[in-house]
C-alpha cells in the first residue's frame, strides 16, 4: 500500500479543517480489518467535547477525550434507534489531540492515525492486542 505523507508547517495551532484533512488521509488508509465497518463512516472534526455528552460519558477531563465513534443507530449512549437515518461519525476533538501533540511531540499524523484506529478498534471489539498490532503494522507503512 502507498502511503501519501502530508506534511504541515505550523505558525499557528491546526484548524479544524487541518486536523480533518489529516483525519480524511487516515481514513483512506485504515488496515482492511477496521475499513470492512467503514463503509458509511462520516469524519466530524469539533473543538472540544460538549458539556451535555461529558456528563452523559462521565468524562472528568474533556482534554482526556479524543475521538468517539457515534453509530447512526445510537440515539444517545445505551439507547438506539430502530431506524439508522444518518451515517456512523467519528467525531475527533481537536483541542484534546493537540493537547496530546503537544505533550508527546509525535508526528500529528501517526497521533491521529493511533487515535483513530484505537477508537475504531475499541468500537468494534477488537482485543486490545489486535489493536495494537493493527496500529504498529500501520505505524511501520507510514516510516
Amino acid at each position: 500500500m502507498d502511503s501519501q505523507r502530508i506534511i504541515m508547517n505550523y505558525t499557528v495551532p491546526p484548524s479544524l479543517e487541518d486536523i480533518e484533512v489529516l483525519g480524511g488521509t487516515v481514513l483512506q488508509g485504515l488496515p482492511d480489518e477496521l475499513l470492512r465497518h467503514c463503509e458509511s463512516l462520516t469524519l466530524v472534526v469539533e473543538d472540544m467535547i460538549d458539556e451535555t455528552l461529558q456528563e452523559d460519558l462521565n468524562i472528568d477531563d474533556p482534554f482526556d477525550f479524543l475521538a468517539l465513534y457515534k453509530s447512526a443507530k445510537a440515539i444517545s449512549p445505551g439507547v438506539e434507534s430502530k431506524v439508522a437515518d444518518e451515517n456512523d461519525e467519528l467525531v475527533l476533538y481537536r483541542r484534546s489531540l493537540l493537547d496530546m501533540w503537544s505533550e508527546t511531540g509525535d508526528d500529528l499524523q501517526i497521533l491521529i492515525r493511533q487515535v483513530i484506529i484505537e477508537e475504531l478498534g475499541r468500537f468494534f471489539e477488537f482485543s486490545e492486542d489486535d489493536i495494537q498490532k493493527m496500529t504498529d503494522r500501520h505505524y511501520q507503512g507510514m516510516l
